[in-house]
This record gives C-alpha cells, structure tokens and sequence, in this order.
C-alpha cells in the first residue's frame, strides 16, 4: 500500500540521541487529511482525492463548498487529486494519520522551493562576472548568447536571467528520526523545501 500525507512544515531543530549523536531534522505538523474519493477507472487508472486541513463552512467560496458538498465528507482548507498504481487500502471518509510512519522510515518530501523573484545569470546559474575595471563595461551582464547568421536564433534551453525558486522539488530517501504522536508531529532528518508551507510526505 501507498503511503501519502500531508503536513505543515514548521522550521528546523536537532534531535539528541542517547549516544551524544546530534541529529539536524526538520518538524512536520500533520494536518487533518480525510480521503474523500477513491478512483478507480479502467482508462484514468486508480487515483484518490485528499482533503487537508479541517476549515469552517463560513470560510469557504461557493464553488469551492460545492466540491466538498458533493463528497460529503465535511469542509478542508486544501483539495488533491492523486494517481495511485493500486487504490487499495484507502476507503472514502477514513482519515490518515502519522500512525502509518514509523522511526527510520525512508520517505520522500514534495514541497514548493522559496521564490527569490527574477535573478541575473550570476545568481541563478553560478555564471563569472566580467572584470570590474579598466572600462569593460561587462561587470555582470550574460554575455554571447550564441548564434549568429546561422542559425540566427536562440537556442532553447539557454542558460539566462528568469525567475528563480518558487516550483516544486522532491527530496528523496530522508529517514523519519521521530514520530510525536501527542504532538501530531514528524521529525525528519536533514531539509526540506520551502518555508512554512505544505508538504507531502510519501513512500
């Protein structure tokens, strides 16, 4: 079975083994996660759909209650849609829960990376600046982009200045060092993308 959840990443904090060993580990607080939908269809394949986050109705748009009053399985703050190779083990209205992770589990991470806005070549691609004397006039600009007459265009895939952060990266193979269960926390060992943000935790 297909283990997946969903969780706020609160910041990072050390671990101290019985040992002295000092562990670095990044603190997720699980939400509310409530299967509301499972899938299972001969052309799309098996997938569920995920409500996280317990919200009140009053806080919610119309289209936005219209999609959990058709599950009818109460009112999150998030909706997602998930394809699974085999839906087997989840069931519509059962919650999820980290009592599906132990200690020393591998899992990966899925979160948004922190947006740094638009970002020159130097930043964003480790490119050299040019000399900073004698009049070049070339300090930190990208320089040639390659082509001339033929074949006269850009090549796609350049490297050059854009937007920076801000998409979604997958950490894999990180081990769970603790599961707080009186607190609905996860501690997992090294970082994890993004600020306080959601996070997906899966195996």
């Amino acid at each position: 079975m297909k283990k997946i959840i969903l969780g706020l990443k609160l910041g990072m904090s050390q671990v101290i083994k019985e040992n002295g060993e000092v562990i670095p580990v990044t603190a997720v607080q699980i939400m509310d996660n409530m299967v509301l939908d499972v899938l299972n269809s001969d052309s799309d394949g098996a997938g569920m759909v995920l409500g996280v986050g317990s919200i009140k109705e009053k806080k919610l748009s119309k289209p936005m209650k219209g999609q959990f009053d058709r599950y009818k399985k109460g009112y999150f703050k998030y909706i997602k849609n998930y394809k699974l190779d085999d839906a087997e083990g989840f069931e519509p209205g059962s919650p999820l829960s980290l009592d599906m992770f132990e200690e020393n589990e591998r899992v990966s991470v899925r979160g948004r990376t922190i947006g740094k806005g638009f970002a020159g070549t130097i930043k964003r691609h480790n490119f050299s600046r040019g000399p900073m004397t004698h009049g070049s006039k070339n300090h930190r600009q990208p320089g040639s982009l390659g082509g001339g007459t033929d074949p006269g265009r850009v090549f796609k895939g350049t490297r050059m200045g854009g937007r920076m952060g801000n998409v979604y990266r997958t950490v894999k193979n990180l081990c769970i060092v603790e599961v707080d269960k009186e607190s609905n926390v996860l501690y997992i060992k090294g970082a994890l993308p993004g600020k306080v943000s959601l996070v997906e935790i899966f195996n």
